[in-house]
């Protein structure tokens, strides 16, 4: 059976729609949040003004809540016997990570019709979900913006659950269809000895394939690809209280910026400060207001003018 849209988007196609796994993560307490790239993402072009849609597989405990979790977005689900979820362990300072109930593979059959004409499209796999062959439902076409955030397609998992990093190997095959690919700059670090000289070697070699290649780096800003040159934006201050999420609030306020602006630069920029915000309250909490935004956006013009 194919996802069911158990809420209708504002607009018909929404402004944006991402598709991937939406997970439980359990908390150091033993109860759950809501997590996923689809949820950050989707919440964080809503609160910036877009309508929003996502395409998710999840239990039928979790889909009976999604309606009022994530009021406003438009929500195809399909009914699956468990949700993704997602377990972190630290230990000296590194975090393991364990996944503890995956659910199903999604198909290109999920994504209702109306949705597919979407001006804006974030791939966003957590956990292998998506295959590659999802890019060819989105032909290229003036107007539309593919993206993809691959982390999910950078892991595996023992038969433990413990998650491990694992090598993208359909990237040559996935990244010609792209117009943008935003991840972190330490997913790469386990393919490059730990080196972030080698994990830039990837990065300016994948740029070669796609138009726009970002990869943010916490604190120390974001770095923009186009066709191995680089350009590197600083972060803006923040206190940070949960850094949970803050590099998918990054990609979605990217990928907005950009399809309004048409200018990369502007866009990396505006994604910084979105992600600043997002870091100072738990979860979700912290995504911010565009008046928010367009205020610590104002303080560093009038800072820099200064």
């Amino acid at each position: 059976m194919p996802a069911t849209v158990l809420q209708p988007a504002r607009a018909e196609p929404p402004a944006f729609l991402s598709i991937g796994h939406i997970t439980r993560d359990v908390l150091p307490d033993g109860s759950f949040a809501l997590g996923g790239t689809v949820t950050f993402a989707t919440l964080t072009v809503e609160r910036l003004g877009l309508p929003a849609a996502l395409v998710t597989c999840a239990s039928a405990d979790i889909c009976q809540q999604l309606p009022s979790l994530l009021p406003g977005i438009g929500l195809a689900v399909r009914m699956a016997a468990r949700t993704t979820t997602f377990e972190n362990r630290y230990q000296d300072g590194f975090r393991i990570q364990y996944l503890r109930a995956r659910s199903e593979p999604l198909e290109i059959e999920d994504v209702p019709l109306p949705w597919r004409a979407a001006p804006i499209v974030l791939l966003a796999p957590l956990a292998q979900e998506l295959t590659p062959e999802i890019v060819a439902l989105f032909p290229r076409s003036e107007g539309r913006i593919l993206a993809a955030t691959p982390q999910g397609w950078l892991r595996r998992w023992d038969s433990d659950g413990r998650v491990w990093p694992t090598p993208w190997e359909a990237a040559e095959q996935v990244l010609p269809h792209l117009d943008a690919l935003i991840l972190s700059h330490d997913d790469l670090l386990p393919f490059a000895n730990g080196s972030r000289a080698e994990a830039e070697a990837i990065l300016r070699r994948w740029s070669q394939l796609v138009p726009l290649l970002v990869a943010t780096a916490g604190r120390e800003g974001a770095t923009l690809f186009r066709k191995g040159l680089a350009q590197h934006f600083p972060a803006y201050p923040a206190r940070e209280v949960d850094p949970t999420g803050a590099g998918d609030v990054f990609a979605a306020a990217f990928l907005v910026q950009l399809a309004r602006s048409g200018d990369p630069a502007a866009a990396v920029d505006f994604a910084n400060c979105v992600a600043s915000f997002s870091v100072e309250d738990v979860g979700t909490r912290g995504i911010p207001s565009p008046t928010q935004v367009e205020k610590r956006l104002a303080q560093r013009r009038g800072s820099e003018a200064g």
